[in-house]
């Protein structure tokens, strides 16, 4: 996965999380998980993705996925297996676990490798748990909150 795609999936991770309403607070945001971005790349990243502004249940406007930009996000069909299979994910340093049902590690492993995300730098799978080497603790710490968001947690 290009820099680019692995920025706006965290975007899209971090608008699903928390209440984000400003450009500089999604920027702060993106700092604090390793992305050095400007003001102008976050603008056209919001641009790109349609990033639409709702007002939350607290009454503030906050960013949220235009509709039906979730499900394009992260390449569905693996986002429709992940969600089905993945139980749980955390991190340790630059490794990643990811525990799935039984007999369905393999499967997603296979389709976390094709997503080709750029701080992977292989995995391993046995029958409901997955081993996936990062290369820095920020990349893992990413890598885990995708997950999240991919299964909807």
């Amino acid at each position: 996965m290009n820099a680019r795609k692995e920025r706006q999936n965290q975007i899209l991770a971090l608008i699903a999380r928390e209440p984000i309403a400003t450009q500089d607070e999604l920027i702060l945001k993106l700092r604090e998980h390793g992305f050095e971005v400007t003001q102008a790349t976050v603008s056209r990243d919001i641009k790109e993705l349609k990033l639409v502004k709702a007002i939350g249940q607290d009454g503030r406007s906050t960013y949220r996925a235009g509709a039906g930009r979730e499900a394009e996000s992260f390449d569905s069909p693996s986002g429709g297996l992940l969600s089905g299979a993945v139980l749980s994910s955390d991190y340790a340093m630059n490794t990643c676990v990811i525990k799935t049902r039984a007999g369905m590690a393999g499967a997603v492993c296979t389709s976390i490798d094709g997503m080709e995300w750029d701080g992977i730098l292989g995995t391993i799978a046995g029958d409901d748990t997955i081993f996936v080497l990062c290369r820095n603790e920020t990349k893992a710490r990413n890598f885990r909150d995708t997950i999240y968001t991919l299964i909807g947690r």
